[in-house]
């Protein structure tokens, strides 16, 4: 397992454990639905974790083919953009989906997921989109407007 999926599944235990402390009734619903606060914490760090991944790899991506980001050409740099962000996109896309949606808030949440994998499938279409700063406008105002810091980053 990649340590993304880890970090999900420890975050998510812990959100578990912690739900379980409370004392109250026997239930044994195993479902922790994430409060909104709780949610973009989460959120705002698998951004952040898939925004550092991104820059790492696509410095290694350039390294490995003999350029350097600074100095590539267009082609070099699309090349680049399919190669890295488009699946570190789709990852936190995946990643945000498999938090599960606060209560009462699963049609936004569901509008920014949709967003930014619309988004990633624009930019594996036309790599070059993503320079016009257009693409990934929709989810990350959609991110912002939920409330998310890091996510909400252009």
């Amino acid at each position: 397992m990649n340590k993304a999926v880890l970090a999900v599944l420890a975050a998510l235990m812990l959100a578990a454990l912690v739900a379980g402390c409370g004392g109250g009734d026997d239930t044994t619903d195993e479902t922790v639905t994430l409060t909104k606060t709780e949610f973009i914490k989460q959120g705002d760090a698998i951004c952040k974790k898939g925004n550092d991944q991104s820059e790492k790899e696509a410095e290694e991506f350039a390294e490995e083919n003999g350029f350097t980001l600074e100095k590539a050409s267009k082609d070099q740099l699309e090349e680049a953009v399919a190669e890295v962000l488009v699946p570190n996109v789709n990852q936190q896309a995946q990643e945000l989906d498999e938090l599960g949606a606060p209560e009462g808030d699963e049609e936004q949440v569901e509008e920014i997921i949709v967003s930014l994998e619309g988004a990633a499938g624009e930019i594996e279409d036309e790599p070059s989109a993503v320079f016009e700063g257009k693409v990934l406008k929709e989810p990350t105002e959609l991110a912002k407007d939920y409330g998310f810091k890091v996510c909400g980053e252009e």
